[in-house]
Parts: structure tokens; C-alpha cells; sequence
């Protein structure tokens, strides 16, 4: 019923443990008529505000997340996006995050 109203449909979600892509091909896998640009996640919500304030981040997040942000500039960082990224939660990161 939402496909043939005048709405646009999007399937939104807060994790940060997986790229759009990922995401996309587990609800595909599970029966899901769905578009890549059809899901927001808070990493989609990130990558726009680094685009708009035009921020070089520190990325801490999950590896499986990083495609997502494929094109932003992380040299000499200037920000800090923070996902659910536990292996990246050690001294030496944490103090380059501070920096």
C-alpha cells in the first residue's frame, strides 16, 4: 500500500555497524522490495553534515561501515564521527580522537 501512495518510502535506522550497502542486501535477503536509496541510516545523517560543515573526520567506526564514507577526505582530521566500533576504542586512538 505505501509503494502506491504518493509518499516517498525510506527505511530508516540508527546502526553504525554496517555500510547502506550491507544493509541493503540483508533485507533483499530477507524478501525486502527495497533501493539503496531508499534506506537512511545515521551514517547517511553523518556523512551529509561532514559534506555540508566540509570536515575532514577521524573515522571511529566499524570497518564494515567506511564504504559509506568512501570520498571524504580524513587527512589531518578535524572531526570525530563515533559509531558502535569497539575495536577501535584503545588509548592510542582515543588520544588521536581528543587531539
Amino acid at each position: 500500500r505505501l509503494r502506491g501512495a504518493p509518499v516517498a518510502v525510506r527505511f530508516v535506522t540508527n546502526t553504525t555497524k554496517e555500510s547502506k550497502r550491507d544493509l541493503l542486501e540483508r533485507l533483499t535477503g530477507l524478501g525486502f522490495d527495497i533501493a539503496e536509496h531508499e534506506i537512511f541510516t545515521s551514517l547517511t545523517a553523518a556523512r551529509n553534515l561532514l559534506e555540508q560543515q566540509q570536515v575532514r573526520p577521524l573515522l571511529l567506526v566499524d570497518d564494515k561501515a567506511l564504504p559509506d564514507f568512501k570520498g571524504i577526505g580524513t587527512d589531518n582530521p578535524n572531526a570525530v564521527v563515533v559509531g558502535l566500533a569497539p575495536e577501535h576504542f584503545h588509548y592510542e586512538m582515543m588520544n588521536r580522537a581528543f587531539r
